[in-house]
């Protein structure tokens, strides 16, 4: 599976999704364009998920049409963020195209 991780992603957590390949919205060029042109940007590139701690990505744009399945990190820290990463690779190997998952990070 191709994955974007946008800005907010820890990058680090590249290392825990093992079998995928992942790139951040900065390597791509890609780090200045808004949510909704870097979704499509995301999609015209053929990517499958786009990993996210934007939480209110659902209510600014219209996901209903899109193919590209979203994961959202609720939380922006890395500590926490790899306490949990077995969890969220799992669940991230779990996920369809057009899903739109959260993940509670506590």
């Amino acid at each position: 599976m191709t994955i974007l991780f946008d800005q907010g992603t820890p990058v680090p957590l590249r290392d825990h999704l093992l079998g995928h390949q992942v790139d951040t919205a900065f390597e791509q060029g890609w780090s200045n364009l808004n949510n909704g042109d870097l979704l499509e940007a995301a999609e015209q590139a053929g990517y499958d998920m786009l990993v996210t701690t934007d939480q209110s990505l659902k209510y600014q744009q219209n996901l209903a049409k899109r193919t590209i399945a979203i994961v959202v990190l609720r939380s922006t820290s890395w500590p926490l963020i790899k306490q949990r990463a077995a969890d969220i690779s799992a669940l991230v190997d779990g996920v369809s195209p057009g899903d739109y998952l959260e993940i509670v990070i506590p």
